[in-house]
């Protein structure tokens, strides 16, 4: 099947060159992207990941990160450590 419907779509000019600086690497460019993207919310019936709205315990640890507050970590590889 042809491909002959345009999309139309603004970003910044940061997003765009990053994203398709990965694409690249992936060995695609925009418009195979987003076929494929287009492909799988096909497969989905709706988008191919989970959206939804966070909650209020969320809501507050991501306060306290941005405030620092109640944040023990200061290194991602002390959180690492943590993990173990």
């Amino acid at each position: 099947m042809p491909k002959d419907a345009f999309i139309r779509a603004r970003t910044t000019v940061d997003l765009k060159e990053r994203v398709e600086t990965i694409l690249a690497r992936l060995g695609m460019n925009t418009s195979d992207a987003i076929n494929l993207f287009f492909h799988q919310v096909e497969l989905h019936n709706g988008l191919p990941f989970e959206v939804k709205l966070p909650n209020a315990e969320t809501l507050s640890a991501l306060n306290d990160l941005e405030k620092n507050r109640d944040v023990t970590i200061s290194s991602l590889a002390e959180f690492k450590q943590s993990l173990e």
